[in-house]
């Protein structure tokens, strides 16, 4: 019997796919798995029982993925179970700013004691005429998922698009539209695109990317759309260029005092994600993950820990160890399991940066003895029996 524990509210699309063999609990101490959204995580001391925690939705800052790494505790998110609602989101933000329809809209609202309204509006509708987003070109920073999601959409919608990702992953490039163009140089999208949508992941290596040297190379009236992380932009240059008429709209999901009612700033609160639909991928997907994990070993979708599958064992056993990626683990490894007696019939062993995991299917049980000695094995973070 495995025991979870929710930190936040789960869609029950997603808990109702566990088996009768996981038991809900409150008991945090006790958990094998824990589901999580935005709770802080930050300042938690996690139970030896704790195996792994599944994030139900893309971004992991709420977690101490690096610590959990060195404890062996697997983090996963769910990286695509969104992307649908994130890219409507986008095409709100365009024609929000495209269309100047916010403040028609706060126009109305504000003259609707008028009984001449209609009129009113014919005469007043010029202030708000805005451009359509056929034939406007489109840059995309970040061809993940969501990325992919919407320069399809805006190939659909008439736009010329441009996609920058010097990492982009062979599925992200099999689902994209051959009309899309491919860039390699960031300064291209700022160059040339009348629309800029930002789609990375905030990394050290990111945060900020979008700065003041960035802001200048960009076209002049350019509309700047963040549906990612506000920190991926310095958003007081993003101000500025909109003061002095370089930007002309400014569309964020991630409300806070620098942008939040300002000028040229159109601010929605972290809508992206909140429906109904992406909720409930997101628990379906993190329940399966951590499901596979907890009684195979299978990793998929982690952020501290490599990909690796094995499948269902179809042997006696099966052995995990999280382990540092350093030369000749895997023959000091190899060489306590056989001095044991015991015979490796299967094995997998995958790195990711500093950390390694490796699993191993044996013909004979692997015994809590055995575990113990593997354990002393320096560098080696944790042992975990999975069958």
């Amino acid at each position: 019997m495995f025991k979870y524990a929710c930190l936040n509210n789960i869609s029950e699309k997603g808990l109702e796919n566990f088996t009768p063999s996981y038991e809900k609990t409150d008991d945090l101490a006790a958990a094998q798995g824990i589901l999580v959204r935005s709770a802080a995580m930050h300042d938690m001391s996690f139970s030896p029982e704790l195996l792994a925690i599944a994030r139900a939705g893309a971004g992991v800052n709420n977690i101490p993925i690096d610590r959990c790494a060195k404890e062996g505790i697997v983090v996963f998110n769910t990286p695509g179970a969104n992307a649908n609602g994130v890219k409507e989101m986008v095409l709100a933000g365009m024609l929000l700013a495209s269309r100047d329809i916010a403040e028609g809209v706060e126009w109305v609202r504000s003259n609707m004691d008028n009984k001449d309204i209609a009129k009113a509006a014919e005469k007043e509708k010029k202030k708000f005429a805005g451009t359509e987003l056929a034939g406007k070109r489109l840059g995309i920073i970040g061809l993940g998922a969501i990325g992919v999601r919407v320069a399809n959409m805006a190939v659909e919608l008439g736009m010329e698009v441009f996609g920058y990702d010097p990492y982009v992953s062979v599925d992200a490039a099999w689902h994209l539209n051959r009309k899309i163009t491919h860039v390699f140089d960031l300064n291209e999208i700022y160059d040339r695109c009348d629309f800029i949508t930002v789609h990375v992941p905030a990394l050290p290596s990111t945060k900020g990317m979008i700065d003041k040297e960035a802001v200048k190379k960009m076209k002049k009236g350019v509309i700047l759309i963040n549906m990612a992380r506000d920190v991926l932009v310095d958003e007081e240059a993003v101000i500025k260029a909109i003061e002095a008429g370089k930007i002309r709209r400014y569309v964020s999901d991630f409300p806070n005092p620098v942008v939040a009612g300002k000028k040229g700033c159109i601010t929605t609160p972290h809508l992206g994600a909140s429906t109904e639909e992406a909720e409930d991928n997101c628990a379906v997907m993190a329940v399966e993950e951590l499901m596979d994990y907890l009684e195979n070993g299978n990793i998929r979708n982690s952020v501290n820990y490599p990909a690796c599958n094995m499948g269902v064992c179809r042997t006696t056993s099966r052995i995990a160890i999280f382990h540092e990626n350093k030369v000749n683990m895997i023959n000091r490894l190899t060489t306590l399991i056989s001095g044991s007696g015991m015979n490796i019939s299967e094995m997998a062993s995958k790195s990711k940066g500093d950390v390694e995991y490796t699993m191993f299917d044996l013909d004979t049980a692997a015994t809590q003895e055995l575990a113990d000695k593997i354990a002393k094995v320096p560098d080696v973070y944790r042992v975990r029996i999975i069958k």
